[in-house]
Parts: structure tokens; C-alpha cells; sequence
């Protein structure tokens, strides 16, 4: 698949976009215009669990701490217990504990804005640095999750073997005002139809663009 046909499929899937469930951390960035702060938190808390449960563990945790100063007062136990049942929710209290540490400590109670920055924090990988700068400073990244890069090589877009090698061929393939949209559209698609295993090929709005890589059963 070349990129003007990709193109043409993120033009199909955001008119279709509004019918999918749209990803929980981006919801509630536009929902409740949350902070930079507390779209990193709840990006931390959203690794390696379902939607509705980072929602309300996001929830019950800001409504005792909504920045890293207030987040400091907490105990480890507080935020672990806020955040059950959250998938290892008592890593990731410490991980929280720490990243607002590291904001108050070294970045004057202000989440860095640059990548680089961000990578430094602890429990950051590119994924949710990439997020945080798309979401909440509105800067060209390429978040590449599961299914970011399952979808783009099922499509036939890439050829590649880790998200990290996804995200570098995006960047390059991909027009720069179409970064931040990527990861919000096929997340949706991916959770709702171009599922893991068996997608909902009948029902794909562009089943007639993709290539179908790796697709051994659809329904």
C-alpha cells in the first residue's frame, strides 16, 4: 500500500470514527480538558489495562490529586488503592509517586514538553511520550501502540517487526498533519473492528484497500 491509498483509508476511518469507541485517554483529554499532568498519569495507568478501568481509576485518583505537588502528599498505598484494579497497580503507584517527584523536583511542577525530556521520566516509554505531546502540547507524534502497528502492516502500509520500527517508517511515509490523528483512528478501528484475531473484515469500511497481511480467519 502506498501512501496516498493509506491516506485514503484515514479519510474513510475518520468519517466512520464517531461510530467507534475512541480511546479513553483521549476522551478525557477533550472531555474534561485535563492537564498535561494528568494525561500522563492516566496514560501510566492505562498500560495493560481496559478503558473503562483507567477511566474511574483516573477519576478516583484525581479527586485526591490532580498535580504532582498534591500527588507527593499521597502515600504509595493511597494512589494504589485509587487506582485498583488497575493491571499492576502497585508498580505503577510507585511509578506515579516518582514521576511527580521528578516534575516538582526538576521541572518546577511542569510536565516537560519534549521528548527527549519525557523519555527520561520513569515508566515513560515512546508510546506515552508520544501521546502526552500530541494530546496535551499539540505537537507532531506518531504514538504507535498494538494496534497502530498491528494495522499498519495488516494493511500493508509497513513491513515491520517492532512498534519502534513502525513509528520510524511512519515519520517517514506519513504527512506530518496526519501524525496526531493516527493512533486516535486506529486505535478505534483496531478495538472495534480490525480486531487481533478474526477482524470484522464483512464489516471494514476499507477491507477493499487493505492487503490483509497476516489475516489467517475474518468474519
Amino acid at each position: 500500500m502506498d501512501s496516498k491509498t493509506f491516506i485514503e483509508v484515514l479519510k474513510i476511518l475518520e468519517r466512520e470514527f464517531p461510530k467507534w469507541n475512541a480511546p479513553v485517554v483521549l476522551l478525557m483529554a477533550k472531555r474534561d480538558r485535563r492537564s498535561p499532568f494528568q494525561i500522563l498519569v492516566s496514560t501510566v495507568i492505562s498500560l495493560r489495562t481496559k478503558d473503562e478501568v483507567t477511566a474511574e481509576a483516573s477519576e478516583r485518583l484525581f479527586s485526591l490529586a490532580d498535580n504532582p505537588y498534591d500527588m507527593l502528599r499521597l502515600s504509595e498505598e493511597q494512589i494504589a488503592q485509587a487506582i485498583y484494579p488497575a493491571g499492576f497497580y502497585r508498580n505503577k503507584a510507585k511509578t506515579i509517586k516518582e514521576i511527580s517527584r521528578i516534575i516538582v523536583e526538576e521541572y518546577n511542577g511542569k510536565v516537560p514538553d519534549s521528548l527527549e525530556e519525557l523519555l527520561k521520566l520513569p515508566g515513560v516509554g515512546r508510546k506515552t511520550a508520544n501521546l502526552v505531546l500530541a494530546l496535551s502540547f499539540k505537537k507532531p507524534a506518531i504514538c504507535v501502540d498494538i494496534h497502530v502497528h498491528r494495522i499498519t502492516n495488516r494493511l500493508g502500509f509497513v513491513k515491520t517487526k517492532t512498534p519502534e520500527e513502525t513509528e520510524a517508517e511512519l515519520m517517514k511515509k506519513l504527512p506530518v498533519e496526519w501524525w496526531n490523528n493516527v493512533n486516535d483512528l486506529l486505535v478505534a478501528f483496531g478495538q472495534t473492528i480490525c480486531r487481533p484475531v478474526s477482524p470484522l473484515c464483512s464489516k471494514c469500511p476499507v477491507s477493499d484497500k487493505c492487503e490483509k497481511v497476516g489475516v489467517e480467519r475474518s468474519r
